[in-house]
């Protein structure tokens, strides 16, 4: 049996109606393509705003950092102080990327918050059983958004 003729004139309606599918196949093929590609597009320009932002945040930390060393040679106490400065711009900065500081002794011990480093005596510390006595390093973060957790120390009470 001979295969059927080449054009669309001779052809039967079940060819037609497959040539139609493979041409809408191919066609929404070609459109996925062309929008994964205008969306890895966008996910870069993206990312290259978010990171021009970050970086226009910290311009002013290292301002300070230049005027500081502009200063090396000052009093030892314009230097704790312009540190201090530096300090509060970089929390600052850090805070407005909606990351905020947790370094609050006292409050109840979080496990999604907090990483346990050691126990101390309640009783010592002046701190409740199961709250924070100490923070060794502080976390930074937001409710479902734990960037790093505070390294903390936990009050207990002493067996007996």
């Amino acid at each position: 049996m001979a295969p059927p003729p080449a054009d669309g004139a001779t052809a039967g309606p079940t060819q037609r109606a497959l040539d139609a599918a493979e041409d809408r196949w191919r066609r929404a093929a070609a459109d996925l393509d062309n929008l994964r590609k205008r969306y890895a597009r966008e996910v870069a320009r993206e990312r290259e705003i978010e990171r021009e932002l970050v970086t226009s945040a910290f311009l002013p930390v290292l301002d300070t950092i230049d005027r500081a060393l502009e200063h090396a040679a000052a009093d030892p106490e314009s230097i704790v102080e312009g540190i201090r400065t530096l300090r509060e711009q970089a929390l600052a900065v850090v805070s407005g990327l909606g990351y905020g500081r947790e370094d609050e002794p006292g409050v109840p011990f979080d496990p999604a918050r907090h990483e346990v480093v050691g126990l101390v005596d309640a009783d010592g510390a002046g701190t409740p059983p199961g709250s924070v006595a100490s923070v060794v390093r502080p976390g930074y973060g937001a409710p479902g958004r734990q960037l790093r957790p505070a390294a903390v120390t936990v009050a207990q009470r002493q067996e007996s």
